[in-house]
């Protein structure tokens, strides 16, 4: 009997191996089994590149379209790898500093031909030893808070473009990643004067920078540059109301596009970032080279013109020959000028 049983136990024992191993070898059949084709792009664009196999070519084929992104709840953040960051790298890295430098260096080589070909603006008449107040001293604060400040703006901005080509060779890597690093503090941070200048200017200014009728025959005289003529003005010519919409204009959209930058992810993602900075790289190219036409006029450019912002007081003569409108408004207002008790202010 024990016999027997020993046998039955033996051969059950049998039974269940076999069962084992029948079931076993289709699956690691079905494992060695090569993988089915990835399919074309054609057929399907979507490529899953973590699935356990993928056709190497075809991934690489639609490498420009791939698209990546990390788990975390801010989905503004998520973005790991798209394709217009590479269009945006090609733009900042390969096109902006060609498009920057026709920019700012076209502007200084029509500034130098206008200088050869026409020399300095002089006052016609002459020095009238009668001087008029042109600007008060909150306005001249005004204008120069804005100016400074966008000087030490297009300075660090300037290196964030050309620092690593015109600088970084000269100091080195290390010193450079420094001055890089504070440059970058400084430009956000004075960012914050110059919008605060940009706001006074405007709130003063805006109402007597609209343009008039005298504006269009002023253009068509070339504001006095062209011939012996010296077209009326009122305290602003076209000439000068062309620069403050453009400032204003230029500069607003110039803050909203550094703050999206200076606060990333608050308001847009990433993609809107990429535009922002796009913006505002070739918004400060142009404001450059606007403001280096406009620092040439009032200093090299012209006779008398730096007086009004220097010493907030221009001569009688010049107000005359430039701004005749507002000196007849002026005078109508009992506003005389008064005589010179000084030397004549320094050019």
């Amino acid at each position: 009997m024990s016999a027997l049983s020993t046998r039955l136990r033996h051969a059950l024992g049998t039974l269940v191996l076999l069962g084992i191993i029948a079931s076993a070898v289709p699956a690691s059949a079905q494992q060695a089994a090569p993988p089915p084709p990835a399919q074309s792009s054609q057929s399907s664009p979507l490529i899953d590149p973590d699935a356990l196999a993928v056709n190497e070519q075809t991934l690489l084929g639609d490498f420009s379209r791939v698209e990546g992104s990390i788990l975390i709840p801010n989905t503004r953040e998520r973005v790991l790898i798209q394709p217009a960051g590479r269009l945006w790298d090609y733009f900042h890295e390969v096109l902006l500093r060609p498009i920057a430098l026709i920019v700012i260096f076209g502007m200084v080589a029509l500034l130098a031909i206008a200088y050869l070909a026409m020399g300095r603006l002089r006052i016609s008449a002459g020095r009238s030893g009668k001087r008029m107040q042109r600007f008060s001293a909150f306005e001249r604060f005004s204008h120069w808070l804005t100016a400074t400040s966008f000087i030490v703006l297009a300075l660090t901005g300037l290196n964030i473009t050309f620092g690593k080509v015109a600088l970084r060779p000269l100091i080195g890597p290390d010193a450079f990643s420094t001055v890089s690093q504070y440059a970058k503090y400084i430009h956000n941070y004075v960012s914050f004067a110059f919008v605060a200048g940009l706001v006074l200017i405007a709130a003063m200014w805006m109402k007597q920078n609209i343009p008039r009728k005298m504006d269009i025959t002023w253009l068509k005289e070339g504001g006095g540059l062209i011939g012996s003529k010296h077209p009326t003005a009122g305290r602003f010519n076209a000439g000068q109301k062309m620069i403050f919409w453009f400032v204003v204009g230029a500069g607003a959209a110039a803050a909203i596009s550094g703050y999206l930058l200076i606060f990333p992810f608050y308001v847009t993602n990433i993609a809107g970032m990429q535009v922002a900075q796009v913006v505002h790289s070739l918004l400060a190219a142009a404001f450059v080279a606007v403001i280096l036409a406009h620092i040439y006029i009032g200093t090299l450019g012209m006779e008398g013109a730096f007086e009004a912002m220097g010493t907030g007081s221009v001569d009688f003569n010049w107000a005359k020959q430039h701004h005749r409108a507002w000196v007849e408004e002026e005078v109508a207002k009992g506003h005389l000028p008064q005589p010179t008790l000084s030397a004549t202010p320094a050019e």
